[in-house]
C-alpha cells in the first residue's frame, strides 16, 4: 500500500505570504493615514466649537446690546460696533474665561450662554495659538462675529484653499465687517503660514461663519 506524505508549506513560499502581507498592511495603512485622521477629527471639534462660540456670543448680544468686551473693556470697545481685531478665545474679553483665567467662567459662562464644561475644551486649554480659537468682529453696524482656527489636517488645508476660505488674523477686517481672505497660503502638514509659533496670531486659518 503506498504511503501518502502531507506536503506543508516551504520556508520561501512562507516568507513570501509574509512579505505580501507586509505590501497589503503598509497600503492600509496609508490609505487610512491614522494622523490625518485624528486632524480630521480635531478640525471637526473646532469647527463645531468655533460655531457654538459665536451663537453664544450672538445670544449674548441679542439679551445685552453689547458683547462681552463691550462690558469687560468700555473704554477700548465702548460700543458693540466697535472693532474687536482677532484675539484669542481665551482672553477676558471673549467671555468665556474670567479676570483670574480659565479656571473660572467669565461673561458669557456666567450668563449662561456656554456651559462652564467649555473651560475643559482643547483650544481652552491649549498653550498654544495652533490649538486655539481667535474671536474678532469688523467695525460695521453689520457685521457679524468671526470664530477661526488653523487645520490640521491636509484634506482640510486643501479644501479651504480651493473654497476660497483662507482667512490671514494678522491683516484684520474689510471696511465692509468681513474678515481678509487671502491666497498666501499653501496645503501641506508643515507649509507655511499654518505653523504658528507660539501665541502669534495666525496668518493663515479658516472661520466660521463661512
Amino acid at each position: 500500500m503506498k504511503k501518502v506524505t502531507a506536503k506543508g508549506f516551504t520556508l520561501v513560499e512562507l516568507l513570501i505570504v509574509i512579505a505580501l502581507l507586509g505590501v497589503i498592511a503598509t497600503i492600509v495603512i496609508a490609505a487610512i493615514n491614522p494622523i490625518e485622521q485624528a486632524n480630521r477629527a480635531t478640525d471637526s471639534g473646532n469647527k463645531a466649537d468655533a460655531s457654538n462660540l459665536v451663537s453664544a456670543l450672538q445670544r449674548y448680544y441679542t439679551g445685552h446690546s453689547n458683547y462681552p468686551w463691550t462690558i469687560t473693556d468700555p473704554t477700548n470697545y465702548p460700543s458693540a460696533d466697535t472693532a474687536f481685531v482677532f484675539m484669542n478665545a481665551q482672553n477676558t474679553l471673549v467671555g468665556i474665561c474670567s479676570a483670574t483665567g480659565c479656571a473660572t467662567g467669565g461673561e458669557l459662562i456666567v450668563a449662561n450662554e456656554l456651559q462652564s464644561a467649555f473651560l475643559s475644551r482643547k483650544f481652552v486649554t491649549s498653550t498654544t495659538s495652533s490649538g486655539s480659537i481667535f474671536v474678532g468682529k469688523g467695525g460695521s453696524a453689520s457685521s457679524t462675529v468671526f470664530a477661526c482656527w488653523v487645520p490640521k489636517s491636509n484634506s482640510a488645508r486643501q479644501s479651504a484653499i480651493a473654497n476660497d476660505k483662507v482667512v490671514d488674523l494678522t491683516a484684520g477686517f474689510t471696511s465692509g465687517g468681513l474678515p481678509t481672505y487671502t491666497a498666501g497660503c499653501d496645503a501641506g502638514p508643515s507649509a507655511a503660514g499654518w505653523t504658528v509659533a507660539g501665541s502669534a496670531i495666525p496668518t493663515c486659518a479658516e472661520c466660521v461663519p463661512e
